[in-house]
Formats: C-alpha cells, sequence, structure tokens
C-alpha cells in the first residue's frame, strides 16, 4: 500500500499497517474492530469521533514511513 488517504477502508488499512493502529488508539479512535470499520473510511470514522482526518492521514502516514519528509527515496533502475 502507498501513502494512506482519507479513503482507505479502516479495516484494510489496520490489517495492512498495524503499525497505525496506535495512532489511531492516542488520537481517541477506539472503535477499530467494530462492524462498521469494515465498510467506512478512514475519513467517515474520523468524521463520526469528532476528528481531524487530515491530521490523521498525516500521522498514519508518518508511522508507516511514508511521511514526504521522512520517507526514503526510492533506488533508480
Amino acid at each position: 500500500m502507498a501513502r494512506i488517504t482519507k479513503t482507505v477502508n479502516i479495516a484494510e488499512l489496520v490489517t495492512k499497517h498495524p503499525e497505525s493502529v496506535p495512532v489511531l488508539v492516542e488520537s481517541g479512535f477506539h472503535c477499530l474492530g467494530c462492524a462498521a470499520a469494515s465498510f467506512e473510511t478512514l475519513e467517515q470514522g474520523c468524521e463520526a469521533h469528532g476528528l481531524d482526518a487530515d491530521e490523521i492521514v498525516r500521522k498514519i502516514n508518518a508511522a508507516i514511513g511514508q511521511d514526504k519528509k521522512t520517507a526514503k527515496p526510492k533506488a533508480k533502475k
């Protein structure tokens, strides 16, 4: 999975990037195992919990190494 966006499915996100879980939990997103996580996007979940989706996306991308400032450049072929 490349950079995370607000349109990613929550269940897919936490399955493919378990390092995103601490970011979500620390932000107050405690329902990662609920039924809605299987069909909601990250943006929808953030809206439901009154969280800033852009900030959460930024933190998750940093945590998974996809932050533009911290990501390692790809090797040229």
